[in-house]
């Protein structure tokens, strides 16, 4: 009898047609939706309101603000401020219209980019819209069927977003693992050698989660005995690691080793979009290839005006960078000094690990924010392992040593009620304001 017919009337078997909204509504909208009935507003899509800095707004309260990727503090400088307005007074947000391959195209968006191809020591470097969706774009565009990635296991959502659309074989190394990840470019090597293709090996200069680097001096050695290229995503390390902010292959040495140097600027420049910079043929290939670009609007004028005041900063106030890692160092070491475990953190992205479940973490959450009036994220399962709490504190140059101080107070307090079971109890309904 044939699979799918029935022994009695020898027609196919109808299966059920599922409605896609109505299978949508049984999951609860997924792992982390579920809970937006009693979250939103509070847990997830919280508003932080009022001038960007370390204090502000949240639910008609006055917070201090650990929450915010705005390292070197140019979101709300003066200077930055009235590049904004006027950028925005000249040209309007409309302008140019169109793609840049087609009607999009100013002498301002090829100035940013020479500037930030000159920055990176690089030949040329393109403009991209969205950083997330840059970085998804550009493996894409550059890699076949043919090829092989080898990538770390905790790359960003981006890298692996990327990474399904890509359509040959893909192998992991756990973080940070250079043994392995040798293993897996052996690996590689055996593959492209059948399938005619090339090796692109894909890593994150500072990992956004946990804070530390990506072994950059110890992958570029791996050139010596495999043929691969790198592409380097260094959203949290452009503008505040290196000597002069170049980022995390300036800070282990390697820029010229780096085929591919990937930054955004929703962080250390206080903006929206991305770039990508390397040589220059390749990046006119990526320029001319990358659908993400070539079907989209240019990026708006008032935002590449923005974008050039930023870099003009951060190449000539290198104390904005030093400001910001005496906080770092501050708030690190504070951690450290207090018996608390920040991991291997050695960029400003400053994770403290707790234990604990999800309604604990909710507790410690609330307790901050209404009763310490300190804003920081959390994150928990399905994120990170169950049992397990980070508390993720975001520096900047703007914080105070005074800051500093008082939320090391607050943490050692928060603990305290953790180990005494105190945060055990049912976790309270936040209504939105």
């Amino acid at each position: 009898m044939l699979p799918g017919f029935s022994q009695k009337a020898k027609k196919p078997l109808k299966t059920r047609i599922v409605d896609i909204f109505d299978r949508i509504k049984k999951h609860s909208g997924g792992p982390i939706g579920k809970y937006q009935a009693q979250g939103h507003g509070y847990f997830t899509f919280p508003k932080l309101e009022g001038p960007i800095g370390p204090r502000m707004q949240f639910r008609g309260r006055e917070v201090l603000n650990w929450s915010l990727n705005n390292y070197l503090g140019l979101a709300n400088h003066p200077e930055v401020r009235k590049a904004d307005a006027e950028g925005a007074a000249q040209f309007g947000l409309a302008a140019p219209m169109g793609a840049r391959m087609m009607s999009g195209q100013t002498q301002w968006h090829e100035e940013l980019e020479r500037r930030l191809a000159a920055f990176e020591k690089k030949e040329d470097a393109f403009l991209l819209n969205f950083g997330y969706q840059g970085m998804i774009s550009v493996i894409d565009t550059l890699l076949t069927r043919h090829d092989v990635v080898v990538y770390d296991s905790e790359s960003h959502a981006c890298i692996i977003d990327g990474l399904r659309l890509f359509p040959g074989k893909r192998f992991v190394y756990p973080h940070n693992d250079i043994d392995n990840c040798r293993k897996q470019l052996e690996r590689a090597t055996k593959m492209v050698e059948e399938t005619g293709g090339g090796i692109l090996l894909v890593t994150e200069g500072v990992f956004g989660m946990k804070g530390d680097l990506g072994k950059l001096n110890e992958i570029v050695k791996l050139k010596k005995d495999f043929d691969f290229r790198i592409l380097v995503d260094d959203a949290h390390g452009f503008g505040t690691m290196g000597p002069n902010g170049r980022g995390t292959s300036e800070h282990f040495g390697v820029m010229d080793d780096i085929d591919l140097y990937f930054g955004t600027f929703a962080k250390s420049m206080a903006g929206i979009g991305g770039f990508i910079s390397g040589s220059k043929y390749i990046i006119d290939f990526l320029r001319y290839n990358m659908r993400s670009q070539t079907y989209a609007k240019s990026l708006p004028m008032p935002m590449v005006i923005r974008l050039l005041k930023r870099l003009e900063l951060i190449e000539a106030h290198p104390e904005y960078r030093r400001q910001l890692w005496t906080i770092v160092n501050a708030i690190q070491q504070g951690f450290r000094d207090h018996g608390f475990e920040i991991g291997g953190t050695l960029s400003p992205v400053t994770p403290v690990y707790m234990k604990g479940g999800v309604e604990e973490a909710t507790n410690i959450v609330v307790d901050l924010r209404e009763n310490f009036d300190l804003f920081c994220s959390v994150v928990v399962y399905p994120v990170i392992p169950k049992g397990e709490i980070i508390l993720r504190i975001i520096p900047t140059a703007v914080h105070t040593l005074d800051d500093v101080k008082y939320t090391l107070e607050c943490f050692n307090k928060c603990r305290n009620k953790l180990e005494s079971g105190e945060y055990l109890k049912p976790v309270p309904f936040m209504a939105e304001k």
